[in-house]
């Protein structure tokens, strides 16, 4: 009888929340009894341990394309660059513990993680106002954060001015010929409050002056990478990913 109770009301739920999953339920429901009355005897499956899973009998494995291209787009850089160490200011945090397996990682974030690793290590950093030397480091990466900073979003002081006192900061702090990686999302030049900026290519190319672009890669708003992009398809992009790579004279 409760397993009956449950059927219905899960059943219920996906009518009236996830009307597109009514079908995949059914097939779920013949499923399990298929797969009970095959059951090895391996595993019991009791009604308490039924875990429907019903969006992922998928033709292709789905994936975020802003947070998986432009990491790997960054990690094929070091492997070209091959730096001493690395610094990191606030990206995706599989970022730099992937790539620290390879290449020594420091990673600073206005939120510490908590993360041991070999190769790792992670402190405390505000953006606006680093506490590095001028000139010191030889790679420096910050991956789509700027766009976040004097938002107040994750906890920082509302700051109108915070992503160009960061950048000025990051810019400070790389050693002539040292790189810099950098992401943000580029498209119609505006502030979607209190999410993100989003910039056109002429800023982010002026607020980094005078340092080099040495590479611009894009992820299009229809997915996809395209490697050394073309400026102008940023002008037809609402949230594209754009990857720039500089260099400090």
């Amino acid at each position: 009888m409760f397993l009956k109770d449950y059927t219905v009301q899960l059943a219920k739920d996906i009518l009236i929340r996830f009307p597109k999953k009514v079908i995949r339920f059914f097939e779920f429901a013949g499923e399990l009894s298929n797969y009970r009355k095959n059951n090895d005897g391996r595993f019991s499956i009791p009604v308490k341990d039924i875990y429907p899973c019903l969006g992922d009998k998928l033709p292709k494995t789905p994936f975020d394309h802003h947070y998986t291209y432009h990491p790997a787009w960054a990690a094929r850089i070091l492997a070209k660059t091959k730096p001493a160490y690395h610094v990191d200011f606030s990206s995706i945090i599989s970022f730099g513990s992937i790539v620290s397996a390879f290449i020594p990682v420091r990673f600073y974030d206005y939120r510490p993680a908590e993360l041991h690793l070999s190769n790792w290590h992670s402190g405390f950093a505000d953006l606006k106002k680093l506490d590095f030397e001028s000139n010191s480091e030889p790679s420096v990466s910050c991956m789509h954060t700027i766009e976040h900073i004097g938002l107040g979003r994750y906890g920082d002081d509302l700051d109108p001015q915070g992503d160009l006192k960061a950048i000025a900061e990051l810019k400070r702090i790389v050693r002539p010929g040292g790189n810099l990686l950098f992401v943000t999302p580029v498209g119609r030049a505006r502030i979607e409050f209190n999410a993100h900026r989003i910039y056109s290519f002429d800023q982010i190319v002026k607020y980094f002056s005078p340092l080099q672009l040495i590479e611009f890669s894009l992820v299009p708003d229809a997915g996809g990478f395209i490697e050394n992009a073309d400026p102008e398809l940023v002008k037809q992009q609402e949230y594209g990913c754009g990857c720039f790579w500089f260099k400090k004279i």
